[in-house]
C-alpha cells in the first residue's frame, strides 16, 4: 500500500493577524508539506475543490496550487481531489484544459480526480441535485475524454452541445490521458466506479472500516468486467482519513491532536446542517438531524472513532497497525489528511518526517491479510455504530458525491 496526502487548505479560526494572514500561511505551508513528502516517497497529493466552506476549505482552485507544486517536486504525483464535473460548476472544456495544464507542466504527473460534490455546493452553481447531477457528471467526464483525443471537438448531448469543431488546448502529457478516479462513497457508487473503469476514492472518515471494506470488495467485482467511460481503465482504490502520527502519546497530548480530531467533526456537522440539511427529503431530516445536532453541539467522544478505524492517530507502531487494517480492507493507495484542525505547520512537518521514514517502509512492504474482512463482517444498518452521527451521515451525504 502506498501513502498519499490530501489537502482542503484548512484555515481554523480564530485567525490571528487577520484573514489574510492566515491564508496566505496555509497555503504555503501546503506547499512546504508537499516538497518534503516529494522528497519522502508519498505517492500522490490530492487537494480538493470546495467553495463556501469557511475555516475547512479555503480550497476552490486546486489547479492553481497543483501548477505551483509541479514547479517545486519532482516524483510525488499531483491530484485533483476531486473536479466538480456537473456543467454549473465549470464548463467541461475548461476542466479539460485546466487539468491537461497541470499535466503539461508537471510533465506527465495528473491524477484526475472528478465528481459532484453535495446539495450545499451545487444548488448555489444552479447545479440540479441527485440523479440529474450523475448523469452531467458523466456526459462532462465522457467529452473531457473526447476533447482530449480528437483534433478537434465536437460533441451533441442534451448537457453539452458544441456543433463548430474546435481544438480544445493544451492536450495532456499522459498518453492517452491523465488516470481518471471518482469519488464514490454511496450504496451501489463504488461498483459503478468499478464498472465504469474509475479508480476508487473513498474514505473511512464517516464509516466503519468494515463497510468500506464491503463497498471496496463490490468495486473489485465490478471492476472485473468493466464497461469504462473513459480511455485508461483502472483498478485502483485510495481512501482518506485524518493522520497524526507522533513519537509518543505525551507529544500527541502536547499538540492536542484529538483536538483537533474534535474540531473536524464537529466542523462538518455544522457545515451539513447549515448546507447540505435543507436539501435533504423529509425522511432522511428525521433520522439525520438528532445526530448532526448532537456532533455540531460537540457531544461526542473522538476516542470512538479511533477505535473503529475511522481516524489514526497514535504513535509509529500503534499507525503502522492501524494502516494495515485499511491494506487489508483492499485500499492500495491511503490517503492521508494531514492538515486539519489547529495543528501546526511544524507538528505536520513532524508527522510527514516519522511517516515518510518509519512507517511508509513498513507498509509498503505488508502483505495484506485477504482474510481480515469476509462478507457480513460489516455492521448491521440498525446496529449503535452503523447509527452513529458517522456511519448514517457518510449514507445520505454520499448521495450526490
Amino acid at each position: 500500500m502506498d501513502l498519499d496526502l490530501l489537502f482542503e487548505i484548512t484555515v481554523a479560526k480564530p485567525w490571528e493577524g487577520g484573514l489574510h494572514e492566515a491564508e496566505q500561511a496555509k497555503f504555503q505551508s501546503a506547499i512546504e508539506q508537499v516538497k518534503l513528502a516529494d522528497k519522502l516517497g508519498f505517492r500522490t497529493a490530492w487537494f480538493v475543490e470546495h467553495h463556501f466552506r469557511e475555516g475547512r476549505s479555503h480550497c476552490s482552485a486546486p489547479e492553481v496550487l497543483l501548477g505551483a507544486l509541479s514547479q517545486v517536486t519532482e516524483q510525488i504525483r499531483l491530484g485533483f481531489g476531486v473536479t466538480l464535473m456537473p456543467h454549473g460548476f465549470t464548463h467541461p472544456v475548461r476542466v479539460a484544459e485546466k487539468v491537461a495544464t497541470v499535466d503539461v507542466l508537471s510533465g506527465g504527473r495528473v491524477e484526475w480526480g472528478t465528481g459532484r460534490s453535495t446539495p450545499g455546493e451545487q444548488t448555489a452553481f444552479g447545479v440540479p441535485t441527485g440523479d440529474v447531477s450523475r448523469l452531467q457528471w458523466r456526459d462532462a467526464v465522457q467529452s473531457v475524454v473526447s476533447m482530449w483525443g480528437n483534433d478537434r471537438f465536437t460533441w451533441d448531448s442534451e448537457y453539452l452541445k458544441f456543433e463548430t469543431p474546435r481544438p480544445v488546448l493544451p492536450k495532456p502529457v499522459q498518453s492517452p490521458h491523465p488516470p481518471a478516479w471518482t469519488a464514490a462513497v454511496s450504496e451501489g457508487s463504488a461498483a459503478a466506479a468499478g464498472e465504469a473503469g474509475l479508480g476508487l476514492l473513498s474514505f473511512s472518515i464517516l464509516r466503519p472500516l468494515e463497510t468500506m471494506a464491503r463497498h471496496i470488495r463490490e468495486y473489485r467485482e465490478a471492476a472485473r468486467n468493466p464497461k469504462p467511460i473513459t480511455d485508461v481503465t483502472l483498478n485502483r482504490v485510495a481512501a482518506y482519513t485524518l493522520v497524526h502520527c507522533a513519537e509518543s502519546r505525551d507529544v500527541i497530548e502536547e499538540r492536542k491532536a484529538w483536538d483537533s480530531v474534535w474540531w473536524w467533526y464537529q466542523n462538518q456537522a455544522e457545515l451539513a446542517l447549515e448546507w447540505d440539511f435543507p436539501n435533504y427529503t423529509q425522511e432522511q431530516k428525521d433520522a439525520i438531524f438528532p445526530l448532526l445536532k448532537e456532533r455540531a453541539e460537540g457531544r461526542f467522544d473522538v476516542h470512538d472513532f479511533a477505535k473503529q478505524d475511522m481516524v489514526i492517530v497514535g504513535d509509529v507502531d500503534e499507525v503502522v497497525e492501524k494502516m494495515k487494517r485499511y491494506a487489508d480492507a483492499g485500499v492500495d493507495q491511503l490517503i492521508c489528511y494531514c492538515e486539519f484542525g489547529h495543528l501546526s505547520h511544524e507538528a505536520i512537518m513532524e508527522n510527514l518526517e516519522l511517516l515518510g521514514t518509519k512507517v511508509l517502509p513498513k507498509i509498503r512492504d505488508y502483505v495484506p491479510n485477504p482474510d481480515a474482512f469476509r462478507p457480513g463482517d460489516e455492521l448491521e444498518e440498525n446496529s449503535d455504530v452503523a447509527l452513529s452521527p458517522a456511519g448514517i451521515t457518510s449514507r445520505f451525504r454520499g448521495k450526490d458525491e
